[in-house]
């Protein structure tokens, strides 16, 4: 069978063909343009920010007093080698041990804060895979628990609400360790919940680690590891921040059976009730940043 000779295409068909190649591109570029204009423009109109600029802390949180309550420092804050610090996704961190009255036989509380600010994306670290990384079992399943915080001299502020939920700040008096000076800070917008969890020694089951943990973010909370990013990385704000606060106690229960879930809850919630004021005195005034978003100057402080 003889194969068909292939007819050569014509000068101007040929060119017609380009032609109408090019004439499709550029209509194509142009439609790809205009979306990309328009899209912009519609998220300048409706005043969205899809990236999040850094906010700094106020203070470090190495300033945060050695006293708490009826817990206080002992030994010296963690320094972590670079490659610790790396995996932590973060050189702004707190790792401190209080002892209750200054005592470790009467009671120990490992505190774990971290800041993240210009990084939403950064998975935060939290012990139901960490701790099972490291060989322990989890005991019972995580639980959300209301944290029971002494509230008495808080008040609703007088300032701007909330941009997210249209909700009163509210605020807190923190005393300084040092100049015994009295100072009204802004606190977290919802009350505090905390993700609870407690694992064991396989190889000696009746030692215990209970973890609490939860976020602040953007002057809200959350006990919830995802959503804290929904809050963090809220459209309507151009700055964003979130900060992870852990607590963790060790002990030895009577039996299989027992836990240390009651005695960590009742003894953190005091603990919280004295640290939060200090902390939120650290992380960034919300209510500050929120109106220096809208490009309005704030009457309570400069950042």
């Amino acid at each position: 069978m003889k194969r068909m000779k292939k007819m050569p295409t014509p000068k101007g068909a040929r060119m017609r063909l380009e032609a109408n190649v090019y004439r499709a591109y550029c209509v194509g570029l142009g439609m790809l343009v205009v979306g990309a204009l328009g899209f912009r423009a519609a998220v300048a109109q409706l005043n969205l920010f899809l990236m999040k600029e850094s906010v700094p802390l106020r203070e470090g949180f190495d300033t945060i007093p050695t006293k708490i309550g009826h817990w206080s420092r002992v030994g010296k804050d963690a320094r972590h080698a670079d490659a610790l610090i790396e995996e932590l996704g973060t050189k702004q961190y707190l790792d401190r041990i209080y002892a209750l009255d200054g005592d470790p036989k009467r009671g120990v509380i490992m505190l774990h804060i971290a800041y993240y600010t210009g990084t939403i994306d950064a998975v935060p670290h939290i012990p139901e895979r960490c701790w099972a990384v490291h060989g322990l079992e989890m005991t019972r399943e995580a639980t959300t628990s209301a944290v029971q915080l002494n509230m008495t001299d808080w008040q609703a502020s007088e300032g701007p609400a909330n941009l997210a939920t249209g909700l009163p700040y509210r605020t807190a008096i923190v005393r300084d360790p040092f100049t015994a000076e009295l100072e009204r800070v802004t606190m977290p917008l919802e009350d505090l919940s905390m993700r609870v969890l407690e694992f064991q020694d396989p190889a000696n089951p009746r030692i215990r680690q209970v973890g609490g943990y939860f976020f602040l973010a953007n002057g809200r909370t959350t006990a919830s590891a995802l959503g804290v990013r929904g809050i963090a990385f809220d459209l309507t704000n151009r700055y964003a921040y979130y900060c992870k606060i852990q607590l963790t106690m060790s002990g030895v229960v009577d039996g299989a059976d027992g836990t240390m879930v009651p005695k960590f809850e009742e003894e953190t919630s005091a603990f919280l009730g004295d640290l939060l004021p200090h902390v939120m005195k650290r992380l960034p005034d919300w209510p500050v940043w929120e109106q220096k978003s809208l490009g309005q100057p704030s009457s309570t402080q400069t950042p």
